[in-house]
């Protein structure tokens, strides 16, 4: 099976007063690997990176790999794996930080299309199939056309499978005629972005799932997919509508917010963002404590930083 299957958890980047928490973070690396989570995603955008500074994401990035590593169990147990996030809209800045990450331990690099200056088709292509080009690493294409103004056409996805270090796709177009063609085609393992549909992805064919919503719970994530991948569809299902409630209301408010409160509530971090992010509402962070069963959660703003 691929290495881009199961359950991926996108991480946070934890703050306390205003700096990277790196113990914060290395204790999520291990709660996550104890669970059973397939692989880690560092630098996505749940881990807020365009609000660090190089250095920062070198560090976060640092903190993980070397967490993931220490969390192997037995002598002959391989580190959790650690896809990165790359993000920009200028090819030749990418190609750079390509360059600098081909010589770490990453499982692959995630990758979205280019944002804000919309470009065609073909230069979606040529981006792409310059920078896995130029990677070590397998390339995980992220098609999310909310963020970056332009989504991958099927014809896009279809051309750039054929490049052998492009592997996997995380889906988050919304495109149900484009989610199967891909699944059939077989070439891109297809991993849901959107927590809400990772039953319909799984059941469909998919290979799982990089969800924000999957640092919460994460062993009933791990259980769904183990029990469709199984075929155990009534056992899925049943815990996926368990599941469903606290999807919903994590993506009620802008991502990470929702997550970062939940997790601060439960004494595992603080509830820190960086502007302009906000923290969640009082009222959510209510909604979500009952839905967790933590009766003496007291809704709060959080702290928000400007750096």
């Amino acid at each position: 099976m691929s290495i881009f299957s199961g359950i991926w958890v996108p991480l946070i980047t934890p703050f306390a007063d205003g700096e990277v928490d790196h113990a914060a973070l290395r204790a999520l690396v291990r709660r996550y690997a104890d669970a059973g989570i397939a692989g880690l995603v560092a630098l996505g955008t749940t881990g807020e990176p365009a609000a660090l500074d190089a250095a920062e994401q070198d560090a976060v990035l640092a903190t993980i790999l070397d967490e993931a590593q220490a969390a192997a169990r037995g002598a002959d147990a391989q580190a959790l794996p650690v896809l990165v996030g790359v993000s920009g809209n200028h090819t030749a800045s990418m190609l750079e930080r390509i360059e600098q990450l081909n010589p770490l331990p990453i499982a692959g690099v995630l990758m979205a299309a280019p944002y804000y200056i919309r470009p065609s088709q073909a230069g979606i292509v040529g981006h792409f199939m310059a920078l896995a080009d130029a990677s070590d690493k397998p390339v995980v294409l992220y098609d999310i056309p909310y963020r970056t103004g332009v989504r991958l056409e099927l014809d896009t996805l279809l051309t750039l499978a054929a490049h052998p270090r492009i592997q996997a796709v995380k889906d988050c177009a919304g495109s149900l005629d484009t989610t199967l063609a891909l699944i059939r085609d077989g070439r891109l393992q297809v991993l849901t972005g959107e927590d809400i549909t990772i039953f319909n992805t799984l059941c469909l064919g998919g290979s799982g799932a990089i969800a924000a919503s999957a640092h919460l719970r994460p062993e009933r994530f791990v259980a769904l997919y183990r029990a469709l991948s199984a075929g155990r569809l009534d056992e899925g299902r049943r815990i996926f509508h368990e599941l469903a409630p606290l999807i919903q209301s994590l993506f009620a408010e802008p991502n990470p917010a929702p997550v970062k409160a939940l997790l601060a509530a439960q004494g595992l971090i603080r509830n820190e963002l960086r502007m302009p992010m906000t923290p969640a509402g009082d009222a959510l962070v209510a909604q979500l404590g009952e839905l967790e069963g933590l009766d003496q959660i007291e809704p709060h703003a959080g702290a928000l930083y400007l750096r």
